[in-house]
């Protein structure tokens, strides 16, 4: 073996249920706990506060759970990716569980730039007529508004069956629309439509799928 020789574990896991909630440092907390705990062989970074080289995916928004999600851990030597799934799987809760392992090249794309769509599934109270997309959503960064055109982040259409609804977001190297935001808008512009009960609500949001493009 190569001395100073690392390998990069891409780790899949769901974060859902009680743990949807968590905000992404919490997520990450959570994570390093577990490969810790699993006693992987997890490289650290160098400087005066050294730390877990470990990557993580696209962040979500809090409240909204995912089945697909990804995180890179740095190992100092080569474990099998089933023992490492194993290892993981005894050390992390069941709503962040790790459902599979797989090492990617050294000069691979970092996991929160190797999928830049992310497919959702957004469960409603009650089922829509049919769902109305608005043009823009504003939303409030830094304390500052701005208004984001729709279609420079929506993969297609939002498709509807039944109560469920499906979309795609692409996240861009100058930004991005949070899924959450979009579905608020979403709901808002089909109940002024008169095509959802004024009632209705979300029941979740989880991002099901993570891909490299639209």
């Amino acid at each position: 073996m190569t001395e100073g020789r690392t390998f990069r574990l891409r780790v899949s896991f769901v974060k859902q249920g009680r743990l949807a909630m968590l905000s992404h440092l919490e997520l990450a907390r959570a994570l390093e706990r577990a490969v810790r705990r699993a006693k992987l062989p997890y490289a650290v970074s160098n400087g005066f506060s050294p730390h877990m080289r470990i990557a993580f995916g696209a962040a979500l928004p809090v409240g909204v759970g995912g089945t697909a999600e990804v995180c890179d851990v740095t190992l100092t030597s080569y474990l099998a990716p089933a023992k490492a799934l194993e290892a993981l799987q005894a050390a992390s809760a069941p709503d962040l569980m790790p459902f599979d392992c797989a090492y990617v090249e050294p000069g691979a794309p970092a996991a929160s730039a190797a999928f830049p769509v992310g497919v959702y599934e957004v469960r409603l109270s009650v089922a829509p007529e049919r769902v109305v997309v608005p043009d823009t959503v504003t939303v409030v960064r830094k304390r500052k508004e701005k208004v984001l055109e729709v279609a420079d982040f929506l993969c297609g259409p939002v498709e509807a069956e039944g109560a469920v609804l499906r979309l795609a977001l692409e996240s861009k190297p100058t930004g991005s629309l949070r899924v959450d935001k979009l579905v608020d808008a979403c709901l808002e512009a089909t109940k002024a439509a008169g095509c959802l009960s004024p009632d209705a609500r979300v029941a979740s949001i989880t991002r099901i799928e993570q891909r490299e493009n639209c």
